[in-house]
Formats: C-alpha cells, structure tokens, sequence
C-alpha cells in the first residue's frame, strides 16, 4: 500500500494533535494543549513561514512534516528547515518517513531550495538509520542559547 504525501487541512487536527503528542512525548517535552493550539494556528493561517504536511497510509494519517524556509546568506540561497517529523510507532516500517523526506526533497527543488535541514537527538537510532540513508549527516555541532 502506497503512501501518500500531502499540505495538512483543516480536519486533519484531531490527526495532527494525537501525532505531534506523541512526538513531544518521545522528546520528553512538556507540552499543553494551548501550545498545540498555537502551532496549529500557525500551520492553518500560514504564519511564521510553518507549513504542515501529513503522510496517509492504509487511509488514515500515520506521519507529519512540519517545514519551513530559511535564508543561507553565506551560500545566497534559501533552504528548507525540517523542524518536526513523527511516523506513528504502529506505522513504522512502511517507509512512511522515507516518503516524507522525498515529498521534502521534490517540494524543495520546486520551490528552487538549495537544501533541507534538520537536527536530531544523538540516540535518535532508529530516525537517524533513515536519516543516514536519505541525507547526509553534517559536521556541525548544534548549541543553544536559552532566553
């Protein structure tokens, strides 16, 4: 069975939010409804650049994407920073991320993307084995200044 990639919409949200608290819960990161509610708002209105994509499989949503662009002034280019991605545990080995990393790929060389980028957890092992295969692991090390 095929997996399909497409923009999130409305009715998606009830979808949406059982997936992307599964995601917060497996990065141990508390989080309310009220931020949900936020992020939502912003995949729905198209603000802050967010834009949500979802991966059906066997007729109900299994995956999410949430990408946006980002100017790489060093390069002159703009490319594609993969902020989220979450497959279903009860969906994974379908492939469902590899469709949406190449969904990512194929709508960052329409929009003329020199790249898309993301970060993971170093224990991520099971992402970062579909990681290793689609992408290339960089040498940068990633730091964060908390505000």
């Amino acid at each position: 069975m095929p997996v399909t990639i497409r923009p999130l919409a409305l009715q998606d949200r009830p979808a949406w939010e059982r997936l992307y608290e599964g995601y917060a819960r497996f990065y141990a990161v508390e989080q309310t409804p009220q931020m949900r509610e936020r992020v939502w708002s912003w995949i729905a209105a198209g603000t802050h650049g967010v834009e949500g994509f979802g991966a059906e499989f066997d007729g109900r949503l299994v995956g999410i994407a949430h990408v946006r662009p980002f100017a790489r002034p060093l390069s002159a280019t703009v490319g594609g920073f993969l902020d989220d991605l979450f497959v279903d545990p009860d969906a994974r080995g379908h492939r469902v991320a590899d469709a949406l990393l190449q969904f990512l790929k194929d709508e960052g060389a329409r929009r003329g993307w020199s790249v898309i980028r993301w970060i993971t957890a170093e224990d991520n092992y099971r992402a970062r084995a579909v990681y290793d295969r689609v992408g290339a692991r960089t040498k940068w090390v990633t730091y964060d200044i908390k505000i």
